[in-house]
């Protein structure tokens, strides 16, 4: 299956915005609970933004070929 555009936006804004909304939370700060899981949060927000960076690097596929169109026979000698 290859991908495409779409697919990849599905992917990149979501995680960007879930990533961007855990390193807020943690930069936001806060005493108790939310102090200890702060690099928790950190951790998570930068896991997302990562994968949803990566996801912008991926080559993209070409499009398909027929399936009676093979390749092979023309690197093939007569």
């Amino acid at each position: 299956m290859s991908l495409n555009r779409t697919a990849r936006g599905i992917v990149l804004v979501p995680s960007l915005l879930l990533g961007g909304a855990f390193l807020a939370a943690a930069a936001w700060g806060g005493e108790g609970a939310a102090g200890e899981n702060r690099p928790l949060a950190l951790g998570i927000g930068a896991v997302l933004m990562g994968a949803g960076l990566l996801t912008q690097l991926l080559p993209v596929a070409g499009p398909p070929s027929p399936a009676g169109d093979d390749n092979k026979d023309e690197d093939a000698a007569p």
